[in-house]
């Protein structure tokens, strides 16, 4: 019998916008987004909010619900907005997703219909992942209104949700319709969420911009004291390397087992964990990236100049560079760090691939990691007490 081998290219395209006050009527920014190849008389939408961001803004519900009557000739918000747990918890188990999805059969939105999420990263995973799943993808548009979310979680293609104990277990390539960064919503953030993003500049700019991790170095305590325009340019140009790197490195999908952009992270999702979430996304892969920054000094990839540099810059805007978590011990008497190595394999789909600096501006991969010279990281990194 003969074989047919099928091949097609499916080419995607979404535009990442700027602005301020996005909820204001006079602002056409979100009303013109999602009249792009509406195919009815009104766009339907179904509003999806972090419960954080709504506490943090108060009358936010009712600008929301404003916004729509002012623009109702062409955009309709089928139900009141709904709010959701915000934080890590909101990607932990199915609850939100089907809440979500619920409400989306009982609205009767079709695959021309909207979802739009506003709120931190992980509402934004989670509401990803359940606009994918309806209908086999409802339109989804992200307003991220965090730092990490902002400059890196809520600028790409993909969804997911914690379960069976790892962190993004569950999970979809979903490309948004949208993505629509408005910065007034920084404005609202505590301190830890306000510098958590930082680490996500320094570790894209670690492996592939030096004049931008020049940049952050030389403006690190000024953007940890809440500059709210250096914020803005760190936020653009993290987002533009993030993007960059999705469009250029040929594998969007992730179908290899390389993952430059979760440099510090193999670290960082395994602290998260250990801490219970405690520990949030940005500091733990901030102490993540003062980790593999550290071995890569000891295997001579960096100088340690470089290492001091990187360990200074996160240091001062805030983030930490240590963890007493590093320190824990499995009952064999190994760092349970460790453990992270083997769950970032399985996660990647097979061969471990770590990306490191070499030198600082560029990028290695590198498929084994040496305990001997992790654990001399750790100790580096242990305050002398």
């Amino acid at each position: 019998m003969k074989n047919i081998r099928q091949s097609f290219t499916v080419s995607y395209s979404y535009p990442v916008l700027f602005t301020h006050n996005v909820f204001e009527p006079a602002n056409k920014t979100l009303a013109r987004t999602l009249m792009k190849n509406r195919s009815g008389p009104r766009a339907r939408v179904l509003m999806v909010v972090d419960a954080g961001l709504a506490a943090a803004t108060p009358g936010l519900t009712r600008k929301i619900e404003r916004y729509f009557r002012a623009h109702r000739q062409i955009i309709e918000l089928v139900r009141a907005p709904m709010t959701v747990p915000g934080g890590e918890n909101a990607k932990n188990g199915w609850n939100g997703v089907r809440e979500i999805m619920t409400a989306a059969g009982s609205e009767h939105l079709d695959r021309h219909s909207h979802i739009i999420a506003a709120g931190g990263g992980s509402v934004l995973d989670m509401a990803g992942f359940a606009a994918s799943l309806v209908h086999r993808g409802l339109r989804f548009t992200r307003l991220p209104t965090t730092v990490l979310a902002q400059n890196d979680a809520g600028v790409g293609v993909k969804n997911g949700m914690n379960d069976g104990g790892m962190k993004n277990f569950a999970g979809t390539f979903y490309p948004p319709h949208a993505v629509i960064d408005d910065f007034d919503f920084l404005k609202t953030l505590p301190q830890r969420e306000w510098i958590g993003g930082l680490a996500e500049s320094f570790k894209v700019a670690i492996i592939k911009d030096k004049p931008f991790f020049k940049w952050l170095c030389e403006n690190a305590r000024a953007l940890g004291a809440r500059d709210q325009k250096l914020m803005e340019r760190a936020v653009q140009k993290t987002a533009a390397l993030h993007l960059r790197h999705i469009a250029t490195s040929g594998d969007p999908f992730e179908t290899g087992s390389a993952r430059p952009l979760d440099f510090g992270h193999w670290a960082g999702h395994r602290l998260e964990l250990m801490s219970d979430f405690a520990l949030g996304h940005g500091h733990a892969v901030a102490v993540g990236i003062a980790l593999d920054t550290t071995y890569a000094m000891l295997k001579r990839y960096i100088t340690p100049d470089e290492q001091r540099s990187v360990l200074k810059g996160l240091s001062d805007c805030g983030l930490p560079v240590w963890s007493r978590l590093l320190t824990r011990q499995t009952p064999e008497g190994e760092p349970e760090i460790l453990a992270g190595l083997e769950q970032f394999r399985e996660h990647l789909g097979g061969r471990l691939c770590v990306t490191l600096p070499r030198p600082l501006g560029n990028k290695l991969e590198v498929h084994t990691m040496s305990r001997p010279l992790l654990k001399k990281s750790i100790a580096i990194l242990t305050p002398v007490s």
